[in-house]
Order: structure tokens, then sequence, then C-alpha cells
């Protein structure tokens, strides 16, 4: 017996509820035969003849072929999507020329003299490609491609059907699936699901999970490395010089203010605050002396001594009597007075004010600074005729104590009278500007 083959066209998915071996004909609005002897690349080996039928095609040698002398058996339906559109007329289908063989090609005269379909699958007598499965038809077989392969060994490229949710893997026959960096595969092999990387605890501080990745942020007082996961402190004192009054420490995540001796750290916990040594009992001086607090500081006076001429007049005067010669030309009393100045304080500034305490009649005074100003950092400024202020021309810079001579000079022409009085200001000034 002649060989034959049958070889078809599987599309990735029927159109329109076609069964196999047709194709969906969108004017006819109906499903139409597809001539494999015409679409299929050389369907038939050797010298076999491509027969076209509905649904599928023949393969016969040259020299068996002839018209049938009788009309064409019928043949069952196989197609698993159930039957087609009505086929319209046949082609004939060729028959065994010689007289002794009753019956047509694909069919052997059985023991009841009928003629009996030849199940070239089991017989192995088929030529379907081993990437094929062999389908009995009677008079014939189908090759069938089996999943994922095209005709003639070609497979499918499933990956251009986006089987994969995210990458995609061609194989012969199959495909695979994989994600991207951040996603894990689901249980159905196809889909892809994120990875939440905080579980792992990646970051220094605190982790949010995005899709398909994470990002690390840090708390207050830090930033995030070059790395992206970890945090490095901030030097807030690097920023400005600002931030303290004095002193910036940096510290992990934040910085501190501190103040030199003498002064401690304000609410604000930036600016310096003087401590009053004096009213906390946190000084040296003695029962005897009196202690006198200045910015950043203190110091402790002694008891006034008077010298003579002069005679103590009260616990911070003294006063040369008029009735001793030796006081004659000397100021009438001296009054010692203390205060405190900030180094590099702003100028101009009024600092002190003295005034005449007794008034004489057809009396004016004059204020004047008689010694102590050698630098010129200060000078007197007449604000009424019994009053004048002490002003800082120029800043001064501490630690220093300067003594200052003020002297009001009183002239009363009336009773030909000539006296002055002396206010010997000792200013402490601080070594820091605060």
């Amino acid at each position: 017996m002649g060989n034959v083959l049958c070889m078809c066209l599987l599309f990735p998915a029927p159109l329109q509820g076609c069964r196999e071996g047709f194709v969906y004909d969108r004017r006819a609005r109906q499903c139409i035969d597809v001539d494999e002897c015409r679409t299929v690349p050389d369907p038939c080996r050797g010298d076999m003849r491509c027969v076209n039928r509905n649904g599928g095609y023949l393969c016969m040698t040259q020299s068996l072929y002839s018209q049938p002398a009788y009309p064409e058996p019928s043949f069952p339906d196989t197609s698993p999507l159930g039957p087609g559109p009505e086929p319209g007329p046949g082609p004939s289908y060729p028959i065994v020329s010689r007289p002794s063989t009753p019956c047509v090609l694909g069919y052997t005269l059985g023991e009841d003299g009928t003629c009996v379909d030849i199940d070239e699958c089991e017989a192995q007598s088929h030529q379907c490609n081993p990437t094929q499965v062999c389908i009995n038809t009677a008079g014939g077989y189908t090759c069938s491609c089996t999943e994922g392969f095209w005709p003639v060994g070609q497979y499918i490229d499933e990956c251009r059907y986006g089987y994969c949710q995210q990458l995609c893997a061609n194989l012969p026959g199959s495909y695979s699936c994989s994600c991207n960096p951040g996603f894990n595969l689901n249980t159905d092999s196809r889909t892809c699901q994120d990875i939440d990387e905080c579980e792992t605890d990646p970051c220094t501080h605190g982790c949010l999970n995005t899709y398909g990745s994470f990002m690390c942020n840090c708390d207050e007082g830090f930033e995030l490395a070059a790395d992206g996961t970890t945090c490095t402190d901030l030097d807030e004192c690097s920023f400005s010089d600002f931030l303290c009054q004095h002193t910036c420490l940096n510290t992990p995540g934040s910085f501190s203010c501190a103040c030199p001796p003498g002064y401690y750290v304000f609410e604000d916990g930036r600016s310096c605050e003087d401590l009053n040594e004096c009213d906390s009992g946190n000084n040296t001086c003695t029962t005897a002396q009196v202690c006198f607090n200045f910015q950043g500081g203190y110091t402790c006076l002694d008891p006034l001594i008077c010298q003579p001429p002069y005679i103590e007049f009260s616990d911070n005067q003294c006063m040369c009597p008029a009735e001793n010669p030796a006081c004659r030309d000397r100021p009438f009393t001296i009054l010692y007075r203390h205060m405190d100045l900030s180094s590099g304080r702003s100028v101009p500034a009024d600092i002190f004010q003295m005034q005449a305490t007794t008034r004489y009649p057809g009396a004016f005074y004059i204020f004047q600074i008689k010694s102590g100003n050698e630098g010129r950092e200060f000078y007197m400024r007449q604000t009424s005729n019994v009053s004048a202020t002490l002003v800082l021309a120029r800043p001064v810079r501490g630690p220093k104590t300067v003594v200052l001579d003020l002297e009001m000079v009183t002239v009363n022409n009336v009773i030909n009278f000539r006296g002055s009085s002396i206010i010997r200001l000792t200013i402490f000034v601080s070594e820091h500007p605060f």
C-alpha cells in the first residue's frame, strides 16, 4: 500500500468557533475550509501528491491517483470544537486504480468482504514528525501539532502572547516565567507578588516598602548615606555659627550648646545667662568683704579705707573736711561706685548718669572725666544744668577693669566759691560679649 501523510496547521486559538481545518470568513460570516495544499509549505514528500479535502488533506502516490468510480464515502466528525458549517460540494477523492483492490486508498478489504479503515497511527505507517501527534481518520490520518508547536517542527513563542506578567523565557514547546528584582513568582507560575523588603530590616532607621523595591528614611538629625540604607549623623554645628551663643556641641541626631565658666545655658537651650555667684553663694568672699557680681564672674570688694586727709563718711563715701587745711584744693567728697560692662558692647551707649544732689542759688555745675580715660573710650554729655551722662564712645574688650574719676565741679560766682566732688567708678568689663 502507498504511504499517506496528512499535515495540518494548528492556530493559537480557534477563531469564531471554527473547528480545526477551517477558518472564519468575515465577509461570508461563516467557516470555510483551509486549503492546506496551498497554505502549508511542502505538505507531501517525495512524489506524493496533495489532495485537499474539507477539514484536512491527503497525500498519495502519483501512480495510484485516479478519479473515483463511485461517490465519496461519508467520514465521521472528529473536531473537538463541534461541527462547522455545512461544507459545499467537496472534491473528488482518488481511489486505487487496480481492479484487484475494491477499496479506496486508506481502506482495506476485511474478512467479511467489506472495506474497513486502516489505522495508520497504530500501524506506525504514518509520516508525522516527532513533534506531531498522529490522529487516525476515516481513510487516512491527521498530523496534529503538540501543544506549543507550529507545523513542521517549529515551536510557538508563547512570550509574544503575554503569558507571563513580567519576564518570559521561551522554551521548545513551552515557556518559563520569572520576575523582576523585588518580586516573587506566585504559585500559578505566571504572576508576580511584591516582596516586602522592610520585613528583613534593611534600613538603619525607617523603611517604606514600595512596589518592587523599598525606601529608607532617617530620623531627625540624620541623613541617608550613599548606600541608600544607612543613616549618618548631621553635624548641625557646621551649618551655622549662630546656633549657639557660645559653643555648639554636636550630638548623635542633634546638638547642644555650652557656655563658658560663670554662665549657664538659658531656657531656650542656645543663649548664655550670667551665673550670679553672689546670690547663689558660690563664691570665695569672706564675711568682711562684699561680693560684687558682673557678667561671667564676680569680685570680692574689701571694706572701704579712706586715705588721709579723707575720713569715712559712709560705707562707700570718703569726705575731706573743709576745716582741714590739707583738704584745700582737694575734692570735697569721693563716692565709690561699681558697674559691669559687656565686652565689645555696641557704641555709642549711655552707661552711667550723675547729678548734683544739693543745689545752691546762683551756682552752676560742670561735669568731666578727671582720670582713667587714657584710651578716650568715654566722654561726658551734660543733659541739664545739674546732670550729665557717661557715654561709651568706643568698644572696650575684656576682661579688664577700668577705673574712672567722674568729677562734678560746682561754681558759685555770687559767693566766689568753687569746689568739686568725685565719683570713682570701677567698671568690670566681661570677657565675652554676653
